[in-house]
């Protein structure tokens, strides 16, 4: 699914609109798919349905012009439906038909101190914020800002009188929450005051438990504050030509496309169908790092995982897990030694994948290790296994690594050394997050990486050459030709150490499956998001540790590939 900018989808409907396909027509669509989008959350019989009382904040353009059409869907359902207009729209076609329909019209202009809008607020099951849309661009002030605090504060009450929270979905999930008795507030494009293309939120605002969404989602959707005041994004269909933004080269992940990334099982398959996929990880600190991701791999199905840890903690790691083999690397007080890379020279031969980083530590032999087997650091001209061992011959070559992941420990060891990028096998992938990127980048604040997540992801994989998954929420991953790939996952239960090895042992074990870097890093972090979700819903947003994730991670594969 495209991820657009303002302009981009203003360029698009101008598009549709002169091939025949109306700004008309598209409000239609757009409006209806707003009511239905309520009524599938709020009844399931037709008496509940004529008992629900709707509120629908009207601006005084397309916005307005597509919660006008919701009023008049809703109406025709049987529900009880009032407009409050920010602004009178004379001789609106769309208004006059609510108002035949006996829907309840108030005017801003003729509600001197606001009561009518206390009333209706007060009153209403379900609200519908359609004042202003994409075009948003000023802060918000005056009467527009009174009646936005006002229906804010109205819609707390509520909430605390009636004891809830609001209503909460686990996106992508199949899953259609039923409202009690508390309000639902559902946002047409977006909350007014959301900035389509930074997120930015302006604090009159009235947070949505729904917001309807058309044709695309927007940048805005997927940056915070304003994704906090979302809540769960629907996007509706309202009839433009997909071939309008075919040049777009972003993307909102979801469940149709991880489907058709996910790599087949036949039925005659064998462990060598799935691939073979080798992982250099854990430190004497960090054992569980080095268990967490082999067993990740293990889980999105690749047929043989092979563990490299340092030998002083391979009982500790052997112990927890039983089902991968294992290649215990040489070590100095528990942590790897430089010269641990002549056992990996020859053995790595052979799998398809290899995961570096989990849990190594920073300690200076590690480095050392990292650095000589990725090839950004020539070893010692002496006679070693897979090298040449004259000391009168030219520099022994790089070894000859499968696709790579390289993630924690080891972009840290990479981050002081000039022209690391190079050095390494194109396209590797890289797993940073806020802080390891700004390490990987030489910025002294990472605050300039969070206030433009999806553009330094892509600026950084053009020039390195690697695709680069910038971690955390809404997670960007983006490849060297510039596309790129928004995920919908914004989940506090992943903030929990080890949920990084995890992630980056999911995607060295699709990679093994012979998923191609872009592909396989898309398709990993998904899945580890999903199965984010999945144990959220399962247990919470505090109490999750990253062990929990394991077995929701083939959960989450069956969620994408069943009829559920």
């Amino acid at each position: 699914m495209k991820l657009v900018s303002v302009d981009q989808m203003r360029h698009i409907e101008q598009a549709s609109d002169a091939v025949g396909h109306s700004y008309a027509a598209m409000m239609e669509r757009a409006g209806t798919a707003v009511a239905q989008a309520i009524l599938s959350r709020v009844a399931n019989a037709q008496s509940k349905i004529e008992n629900l009382k709707s509120t629908i904040l009207i601006g005084p353009g397309n916005n307005g012009g597509d919660g006008l059409v919701a009023a008049r869907a809703l109406r025709e359902a049987g529900a009880q439906v009032s407009c409050y207009l920010f602004r009178d729209r004379p001789n609106d076609p769309l208004l006059t038909a609510v108002r035949d329909l006996g829907c309840t019209i108030a005017v801003a202009s003729d509600d001197g101190q606001f009561h009518e809008l206390r009333r209706l607020t007060h009153d209403a099951d379900v609200i519908v914020d359609a004042l202003l849309g994409t075009g948003t661009a000023r802060p918000i002030g005056g009467d527009l800002a009174t009646i936005l605090n006002i229906v804010k504060s109205e819609v707390k009450a509520k909430r605390e009188l009636q004891g809830t929270r609001g209503i909460t979905e686990i996106p992508p999930l199949p899953i259609v929450p039923q409202s009690s008795s508390e309000v639902l507030v559902v946002a047409v494009d977006g909350p007014t005051g959301l900035n389509y293309d930074t997120g930015a939120l302006d604090p009159a605002a009235i947070p949505a438990d729904v917001t309807v969404t058309f044709a695309y989602p927007k940048l805005g959707h997927f940056a915070f504050p304003g994704a906090s005041a979302c809540g769960q994004l629907v996007v509706a269909d309202i009839g433009t030509d997909p071939k309008l933004a075919q040049d777009i080269t972003l993307e909102a992940a979801d469940a149709e496309m991880i489907r058709a990334m996910l790599p087949a099982r036949p039925s005659d398959a064998h462990k060598g169908t799935f691939g073979k996929a080798m992982i250099v990880a854990g430190s004497i600190y960090y054992s569980g790092a080095a268990a967490l991701a082999a067993q990740a791999a293990t889980r999105v199905g690749a047929g043989l995982v092979t563990l490299c840890p340092p030998r002083a903690i391979y009982g500790v790691v052997a112990s927890k897990l039983t089902e991968v083999t294992y290649l215990p690397l040489p070590d100095d007080l528990g942590v790897l030694r430089a010269d641990a890379v002549e056992v990996l020279a020859e053995k790595v031969k052979g799998y398809q994948a290899l995961l570096v980083g989990p849990g190594l530590s920073t300690e200076k032999e590690t480095v050392a290790f990292v650095r000589r087997l990725l090839s950004v650091e020539p070893p010692a001209k002496k006679a070693r296994i897979g090298f040449q061992s004259s000391s009168n011959e030219p520099e022994p070559d790089k070894l000859s690594l499968p696709a790579l992941v390289v993630d924690a420990d080891a972009l840290n060891a990479l981050a002081e050394l000039d022209g690391w990028a190079e050095r390494l096998p194109r396209p590797s992938i890289l797993t940073p997050h806020p802080g390891e990127m700004a390490r990987l980048m030489r910025l002294e604040d990472k605050a300039e990486i969070g206030a433009d997540r999806v553009g330094v992801a892509r600026r950084m994989a053009a020039e390195w050459g690697h695709v680069v998954i910038l971690k955390g929420a809404f997670t960007v991953i983006a490849n060297p030709d510039g596309c790129a790939v928004v995920l919908p996952f914004a989940n506090p239960a992943l903030a929990t150490a080890g949920s990084g090895d995890v992630l980056a042992g999911a995607i060295v074990g699709l990679l093994a499956q012979g998923l191609a870097p872009f592909e396989a890093a898309i398709c990993g972090a998904f899945l580890h998001g999903l199965a984010g979700e999945l144990t959220r819903h399962d247990i919470g947003d505090a109490g999750v540790v990253a062990g929990d994730l394991l077995t929701r991670l083939p959960t989450a594969i069956r969620h994408l590939t069943s009829d559920l």
